[in-house]
């Protein structure tokens, strides 16, 4: 896909101004007044779904990420190879046994209300929020025993274990940093400043209009040399894909990622001279669409069920059908875009309905008069139209076997409370961000520990194997990276094996910029970045 993704001039287009009347977004739609009426320096992009919070330290739904990360930073951010550069911290140093990491932090940053922004910030945000409330933090922090403070700007991590993972996971929408003095003596969890958060990043949170859009303005204090580079930054919630398709035709949005649009109009945006189109930005997150078994389900608690839904999921006509061919098969849970820990040397489950139907024969289940052997629950997010046509598509493949499977679509905290919280579910399919490493995003869906009934994005099915958990354990702490590497093959083995999570696909998301827009990608974060360099050209 990347090599056909094309550059245009970054020259001013009007011709997507234009459109605005012909597309049916005049600029009445928007609430707070007409692009053209705002401050030249004014940005529109979009996220979907709409978030649920401001603040990605408790709650790491893409749109909260999204949107946290122009407000909240990390110690660290990242170049394309993922290697860390810095951020809040400008030098780091790990030790020769993996025990403690020492992190210099940057002077004179201060937090949005003037207060200094320090070591202690760290030390709180470190022990009393990531390693307590993040649903990825509990096992990519577990081994870290204190954050000392030497001095304001010295934080020294000890571990009691090597955690080689950990330098993968500090970046501003992965593990931000919070104020002590705005979160300490409160209840962090329903702190205002969840949803107006108070951070040190180039954005400032001004206003959140739910249903319509959130407004931020420069930073008049940012730490960044001539950052942020706008005036204003507005996004926009548009849930209809087309809607947004129609939002950048006419120039009332300026930038959308995480795949914005139906993924059958991208190749006229490619082929645009009013956009540019770009498949980077997602090496830190690798959102990967699999299906969640809940094991405490009668007929899910069967091996031969689950193996029998694998071998029905016609997953090459799904790329086609349902992706358009903007996806890539999963052999395993982790991505082929991570090489360094991605293995075919796992049990496979081509497209096989008549291995489906003996399987389920071999369990008991036989068929009614109506062809069907029993009845399954699928649900998702609303999170645009693919889930849509996959949840149809699967629907099919499922009757094929004599399995009735009724569809249910959900908004966020619906569906965060039926899947994570109550547990009221048979399969369910959403984007699981799977990061740079395994440790970071992988680890929780499989890790019984993981679970905790509430807490978003980590085990939800029930599954619990002491084997996965050691197996998994061992990797979190193991600093060879040949034998680390060895260690994530097994897990591969072991997941392919229990199918408690069943693998489906790869999304190749696309951002899409308008032709005067640059460094919407800076990053393998994509628009997740703090967009301090986000600027018009000319």
């Amino acid at each position: 896909m990347t090599n056909k993704i094309q550059h245009p001039p970054l020259a001013m287009s009007r011709r997507a101004l234009l459109m605005a009347s012909g597309a049916g977004l005049a600029a009445s739609v928007l609430p707070f007044g007409p692009l053209s009426a705002q401050p030249a320096g004014t940005l529109a992009m979009c996220v979907t779904p709409e978030p649920n919070a401001m603040c990605s330290a408790f709650n790491t739904a893409s749109p909260v990420t999204v949107v946290s990360g122009k407000m909240l930073e990390g110690l660290l951010n990242y170049d394309f190879d993922v290697s860390p550069i810095p951020a809040l911290a400008t030098a780091w140093e790990v030790a020769e046994d993996g025990l403690s990491i020492t992190f210099t932090l940057r002077d004179g940053v201060t937090w949005h209300d003037g207060e200094p922004f320090t070591s202690a910030d760290v030390q709180y945000t470190i022990m009393e929020i990531l390693k307590v409330h993040h649903p990825r933090g509990r096992s990519t922090l577990a081994s870290v025993t204190a954050v000392e403070t030497p001095d304001p700007l010295t934080a020294i991590f000890r571990l009691s274990q090597p955690a080689p993972a950990l330098m993968y996971a500090l970046a501003g929408w992965e593990s931000p940093m919070l104020p002590k003095h705005v979160y300490e003596g409160t209840d962090v969890l329903q702190n205002p400043a969840n949803n107006a958060p108070v951070g040190t990043g180039p954005f400032v949170f001004q206003t959140w209009e739910r249903g319509s859009h959130i407004v931020m303005a420069a930073n008049p204090n940012y730490w960044g040399e001539g950052e942020p580079k706008l005036e204003r930054l507005v996004i926009r919630i548009i849930t209809d894909p087309s809607a947004r398709a129609a939002a950048l035709d006419a120039g009332e949005l300026h930038l959308a990622g995480d795949g914005p649009i139906p993924v059958n109009q991208v190749q006229r945006f490619i082929d645009s001279p009013d956009f540019q189109v770009e498949t980077r930005g997602t090496e830190m997150n690798n959102s990967l669409d699999m299906i969640h078994t809940n094991m405490r389900n009668e007929h899910l608690a069967k091996l031969e069920v689950r193996q029998a839904l694998m071998y029905a999921m016609n997953r090459d006509l799904m790329l086609d059908v349902v992706y358009y061919g903007l996806a890539e098969i999963l052999d395993s849970p982790i991505p082929e875009t991570l090489p360094n820990f991605h293995t075919s040397d796992v049990p496979q489950y081509d497209y096989d309905p008549d291995r489906a139907n003996a399987l389920l024969d071999e369990a008991g289940y036989e068929r009614d008069a109506d062809g069907m052997r029993f009845g399954l629950r699928l649900i998702a997010p609303t999170v645009g139209d693919t889930y849509e046509r996959m949840g149809q598509f699967l629907k099919q493949n499922f009757r094929d076997i004599g399995i009735d499977l009724e569809l249910i679509s959900a908004d966020i905290p619906t569906f965060i409370r039926s899947v994570f919280g109550e547990y009221d579910y048979d399969l369910t399919l959403y984007p699981g961000s799977v990061t740079a490493d395994p440790t970071i995003g992988s680890q929780r869906f499989w890790w019984s520990e993981a679970a905790s009934p509430g807490t978003p994005f980590v085990n939800s099915t029930g599954y619990a194997s002491e084997e996965m958990d050691a197996v998994l354990e061992a990797a979190a702490v193991e600093p060879d990276p040949e034998a680390r590497r060895e260690l994530f093959v097994r897990f591969q083995q072991i997941a392919m094996t229990d199918l408690p999570i069943l693998p489906v696909a790869r999304p190749i998301y696309v951002t899409i910029a308008a032709a005067n827009v640059e460094n919407f990608v800076p990053g393998p974060d994509g628009i997740r970045a703090p967009y301090g360099s986000l600027a018009f050209t000319g």
